[in-house]
C-alpha cells in the first residue's frame, strides 16, 4: 500500500524553484534543498527524482508560469507599443528592486547549464521560441489594428525583441547605470514602427 505524501508537492517544488533561482544549479546542495523544501532526501527522490530532475521540474514550472504572465500582460493593453513599453519597464523595475538581482531563472539556466547540458539547452531554447511566438502574436495584433506598419516582419521583430530581453536581463546582473538601460530600451522600442 502506497503511503500518502505528507507535504504539498506544489509548495515544495516552488521552494526548490526559488532556491535554484537564487543560487543556480551547481551552488545548490541537497542539504540546501532539504532545508528550504522542509522535506527529507528520500521524499525528494521519490517525488522528483535526482537533483537534476528536480531542477528540470522547477524550471518547467517557472517557464510555464512566466510565459503565461507575459502573454496576459501583453494582451491586457489595446496598444501594442504601450504593452511592450510596460513589459520592458516592469522587467527593469523588478531588477532594480532589492539588493541582488535574481534575473530570469530560464536565462540564468541558459547561461549556467545550456552550454554543456543538451537537456537544458533544449529547454531554454524552447522557452525563448515560445516567448517569440507570444511576441509575434502581439505584433501581428498591432499590424491588424493599424498601430504598426503593414509589411512589418512580425517574426523577425519578435526575435529581435527576445534578444533584447535576454541581453538586458543578463546585463542587469551587474546593476548597470539606470540611464544606460533606459536609453537602450527606448531605442529598442523604436523598432515597433
Amino acid at each position: 500500500m502506497a503511503r500518502t505524501r505528507e507535504f504539498d508537492e506544489e509548495k515544495v517544488l516552488n521552494a526548490a524553484m526559488q532556491l535554484f533561482w537564487e543560487k543556480g544549479y551547481e551552488a545548490t546542495s541537497l542539504s540546501d534543498l532539504t532545508a528550504r523544501m522542509e522535506i527529507q532526501r528520500p521524499s525528494i527522490y521519490s517525488t522528483f527524482g535526482d537533483k537534476k530532475e528536480l531542477f528540470e521540474a522547477a524550471l518547467r514550472k517557472y517557464t510555464t508560469a512566466r510565459a503565461s504572465e507575459i502573454r496576459a500582460l501583453l494582451q491586457s493593453y489595446t496598444s501594442v507599443k504601450q504593452a511592450f513599453a510596460i513589459f520592458f519597464k516592469e522587467v527593469i523595475e523588478a531588477e532594480y528592486k532589492g539588493d541582488l538581482s535574481k534575473g530570469c531563472f530560464c536565462i540564468n539556466t541558459m547561461v549556467e547549464l545550456a552550454p554543456h547540458d543538451e537537456r537544458f539547452e533544449i529547454l531554454t531554447r524552447e522557452h525563448q521560441l515560445y516567448l517569440a511566438v507570444i511576441f509575434q502574436e502581439t505584433i501581428e495584433r498591432g499590424i491588424q489594428s493599424g498601430e504598426l506598419e503593414v509589411g512589418t516582419d512580425a517574426k523577425s521583430l519578435a526575435q529581435a525583441l527576445i534578444i533584447a530581453l535576454i541581453g538586458i536581463t543578463v546585463m542587469m546582473k551587474s546593476q548597470p547605470q539606470r540611464s544606460f538601460v533606459d536609453n537602450a530600451i527606448a531605442k529598442t522600442l523604436t523598432l515597433l514602427k
